[in-house]
């Protein structure tokens, strides 16, 4: 079938100069899908008239009137913002318009906008923000929360679980992904009184549940999914992003030194290249706000063209994968095996 993304064409700390060329480069790529650019309409036009590109049965314009800022307020956006594009883009995924949104905005507006709107899935309590990390394996490893809920309770680690390890499944055709509860120790004995409840649960769930991970199993790829509360998950990221812009500068610093160096590094580029390309962290750029009846998928604001690129394959490859769907069949099944009724849960 063919899919319709609704893209906040404002968002994020470029607005239309990066989401539109993103677009129009997508759009070349997969011919399946359309999109639908939310915004300002002299802007849109404006930036479309400076690739040369015109608007057709797969892009159209969604006017919008407002726009949210990235440092304003959840609450002002959600109460005075109600035609912004963040908000418009959302709306459009909620009348069933489009089966998924990409937003560079505000994440703290964007969570809570489309929580509001579409509302969360039957079962779960707080949706979560997930993110697909590179292992040394090459494969991927799905972090969650990263960053929506500080505090959570045994259950909504729980309900992270069933919903990354539904996420892997649909979007990489992995069926049981393995499931790590990130700990400060593998031994069961460690950790807080959450973290042992929390495994207790996952052992008596019907998921592949091998245990607790440690932080410097992130990228090693030794299972699929990595559960965690948004407090640590939110500040492993952050650690992570330090550590890639340290060493990148570092590589630069060094082989810039002098005129041996410089010679170094041309020797060394194509292996440098190929480096870069394999840690670029614009390839996993892309974080999903599961757990909603919809598919919303954050850019990071900062992000270049290439970088929302991937924004929007990951927004198509969770609306073709069904993955909302998925989530919500597997919450029904895990939390009946766990004899904890959906709503039982929802009021917890």
């Amino acid at each position: 079938m063919d899919i319709t993304v609704a893209v906040d064409a404002m968002g994020g700390d470029h607005g239309t100069h990066v989401t539109v060329p993103a677009v129009l480069r997508f759009l070349e790529q997969y011919p399946h899908v359309n999109v639908v650019l939310v915004g300002l309409p002299d802007a849109i036009d404006a930036e479309l008239r400076a690739h040369k590109a015109q608007l057709g049965p797969r892009l159209r314009v969604h006017a919008a009137s407002e726009v949210v800022m990235m440092d304003e307020s959840p609450q002002s956006a959600m109460k005075n913002k109600k035609d912004s594009s963040m908000r418009v883009a959302i709306n459009l995924v909620k009348s069933g318009e489009a089966h998924a949104c990409v937003s560079a905005g505000n994440t703290g507006a964007l969570m809570a906008t489309a929580r509001f709107v579409l509302k969360t899935i039957d079962g779960i309590e707080r949706p979560a923000i997930a993110k697909m990390m590179p292992s040394l394996k090459g494969s991927e490893t799905c972090v969650l929360d990263l960053g929506a809920n500080v505090d959570c309770t045994p259950l909504q680690l729980v309900q992270f679980a069933v919903m990354g390890s539904s996420l892997v499944a649909a979007v990489k055709g992995k069926e049981a992904p393995a499931i790590g509860l990130l700990n400060i120790g593998s031994e069961d004995i460690k950790g807080t009184d959450t973290i042992k409840q929390t495994a207790d649960l996952l052992r008596a769930s019907r998921m592949n549940f091998v245990g607790n991970v440690e932080g410097n199993d992130l990228y090693s790829g030794v299972v699929d999914v990595i559960v965690t509360d948004g407090f640590t998950g939110n500040v492993a990221l952050k650690t992570s992003e330090g550590i890639a812009k340290m060493m990148e500068r570092f590589l630069r610093e060094e082989f810039t030194r002098n005129i041996f160096t410089k010679a170094l590094a041309m020797a060394a580029w194509p292996v440098l290249s190929r480096f870069k390309k394999r840690v670029d962290p614009r390839r996993f750029n892309g974080a999903s706000l599961v757990g909603l009846k919809g598919i919303v998928v954050k850019s990071h604001g900062g992000a270049d063209r290439m970088a929302f690129y991937w924004a929007l394959k990951q927004a198509a490859d969770e609306a073709g994968a069904g993955v909302t769907q998925r989530i919500a069949e597997q919450v029904q099944q895990q939390l009946a095996d766990l004899a904890v009724p959906p709503a039982a849960a929802a009021d917890q």
